[in-house]
């Protein structure tokens, strides 16, 4: 067994971030919506609270990465180039945190990125490195889309990375499985079920 596949699912000092689970996915029932959901998506994303309770009862951080764009779409770049439409604009109730559905408070911490990655042009770097932290467990949406640039970068600045499979949703299932299996093949172990996450917090 190599070093890598003998990795704990937690190294050090774990933090829970929480990607893009915002109101749009509670009140948008739209059938076609700005950014394609996979079926069984607000379900995933609901599945997210059971590891922000598990991550307070352990006192591991708990971080909410909210993507947000100005009303003047002059942030967006090249992202309306793909299969997204505008979406996220400040002020627009569709853009804020599901505070209710994930119990967002006033202690966690919260990151507003205007790119996929939430390393991009924010202060997710230094509040990492303020809280010691190693190991990034991620949740949310897009799998293939925010979860997964995240992913890159924090593999390239050396962290840990588990993604909650259960816990993430992407724009199509097959979308979805393809991030799945390229974070795998960054770091072996990546892909973590809800319940050995839900385990090793406990342990942490």
């Amino acid at each position: 067994m190599s070093e890598n596949q003998a990795r704990k699912l937690i190294e050090g000092r774990a933090a829970l971030i929480v990607i893009d689970i915002q109101a749009s996915t509670f009140i948008d029932d739209s059938e076609e919506r700005s950014i394609p959901n996979m079926a069984g998506y607000k379900e995933r994303m609901l599945e997210c609270r059971k590891l922000i309770d598990q991550a307070r009862a352990n006192d591991i951080p708990v971080i909410f990465i909210q993507e947000v764009h100005h009303p003047s779409q002059i942030d967006f770049g090249r992202e309306l180039d793909g299969e997204e439409d505008v979406h996220c604009l400040e002020n627009d109730p569709r853009t804020d945190l599901a505070v209710k559905e994930m119990d967002v408070r006033p202690s966690d911490f919260h990151v507003r990125k205007r790119r996929y990655s939430a390393f991009f042009g924010t202060d997710f770097e230094i509040l990492l490195k303020g809280l010691k932290v190693d190991t990034l467990l991620l949740c949310g949406g897009l799998t293939d889309v925010c979860v997964h640039y995240t992913f890159v970068d924090a593999h390239q600045n050396d962290y840990f990375c588990r993604v909650v499979e259960d816990c993430v949703a992407g724009s199509s299932v097959e979308a979805h499985e393809a991030a799945l299996k390229a974070m795998e093949y960054l770091q072996t172990g990546a892909r973590r079920s809800l319940d050995e996450t839900l385990v090793a917090m406990k342990q942490a």
